[in-house]
């Protein structure tokens, strides 16, 4: 049902199912390993190329979640997915073995996001029973991709991310029992710029547009900051969330004891990495293992679902051009609230 302009909300309870996640060797290492129950003891998984890695993280988290869910390809209607890499080539390689119906999206690192709100939306509707949805990342891949060759060593800046290695899938259906997590809310982003052209401030480049879809969430649902436990973003990293806080501030909204974000918060043992994760796993890992453990325990009764993507390209940046933001968010409340 359409409540604003960006927002709507689901009728029919689409429920996140099951989740699963791999995690690299580095992001193990650190405060949620005891969520990650899969995990790479090599970044390279048996392969002879990081691409080649991260697209088997994706094969190996949609095998996991059919096995968990105790469903085959055949029962899937859809799956829902993309990743960092150009054209998406992780997953369109990774889903080829499957023989799913595909749609591949991209919206950076808002693009799990984007993929439970549409896919919630299609089982909501009644148009699909069985959705998957898939992100990855990986540090290697995305790296020379975006910056510098790897073997440069280049010494990283004061604003810069540590992009995440990992994957994560979740099914979206509904359940006769009611048990599992549900989505309530969708609201769509916008495209917002502020300028920003350092490729290594992306926190910075995202923090405007998640600010903005945070900001029309509450004014066209109504609700206040009291109706969520958390407000989680993706990988706005240190300074990113810092200028969130400030954004919203402006704007009448404290979100400064609720926040949490998945990138800043997946590197807190490791400072050298400065302002913490980026990359499509980084919310994916988080949610899969970590959220979804505390809304299926009712330890958090709602949660505000909000990543964030840097909408840059090797192309657009060597012509000189700044970075657009987006953030797209979904409500998520426990089985009972």
């Amino acid at each position: 049902m359409r409540i604003g302009r960006h927002t709507f909300e689901y009728q029919n309870r689409p429920e996140v199912i099951e989740t699963s996640a791999i995690a690299g060797p580095q992001e193990m290492d650190g405060p949620f390993k005891n969520y990650f129950k899969y995990y790479l003891t090599d970044d390279t998984f048996g392969q002879d190329t990081f691409e080649k890695a991260e697209r088997e993280m994706m094969v190996f988290v949609i095998k996991n979640v059919l096995e968990k869910s105790k469903l085959n390809s055949a029962d899937v209607d859809v799956f829902i997915g993309g990743d960092l890499l150009n054209q998406i080539i992780s997953t369109s390689y990774a889903i080829r073995q499957f023989s799913i119906p595909y749609l591949g999206i991209y919206s950076a690192c808002a693009t799990y996001v984007e993929a439970m709100l549409i896919a919630a939306a299609m089982v909501d509707s009644g148009f699909r029973k069985n959705a998957i949805c898939c992100t990855s990342s990986h540090f290697s891949s995305a790296e020379r991709q975006y910056r510098f060759p790897l073997e440069l060593g280049t010494m990283r800046t004061p604003g810069s991310q540590w992009t995440v290695s990992g994957s994560g899938a979740c099914l979206i259906s509904k359940s006769k029992e009611k048990k599992y997590p549900y989505l309530k809310y969708a609201t769509i982003g916008r495209v917002v710029d502020y300028g920003i052209e350092d490729t290594n401030n992306m926190g910075a480049a995202m923090a405007p547009a998640c600010a903005d879809t945070i900001y029309h969430h509450f004014k066209e649902t109504g609700l206040t900051l009291s109706d969520y436990d958390k407000i989680v973003t993706g990988d706005l990293g240190i300074l990113g969330s810092n200028i969130l806080i400030d954004l919203l501030a402006e704007k009448g909204y404290d979100i400064g004891g609720m926040h949490m974000d998945c990138g800043a918060e997946i590197y807190t043992h490791k400072p050298r990495l400065h302002q913490g994760g980026s990359g499509a796993a980084a919310s994916a890992l988080v949610f899969n293992c970590f959220l979804f453990d505390k809304l299926l325990k009712g330890e958090y009764r709602r949660i505000l679902f909000v990543a964030t993507g840097a909408l840059l390209s090797p192309t657009a940046t060597f012509q000189g051009d700044s970075i657009p933001g987006i953030a797209h968010s979904v409500a998520i409340h426990a089985p009972n609230y």
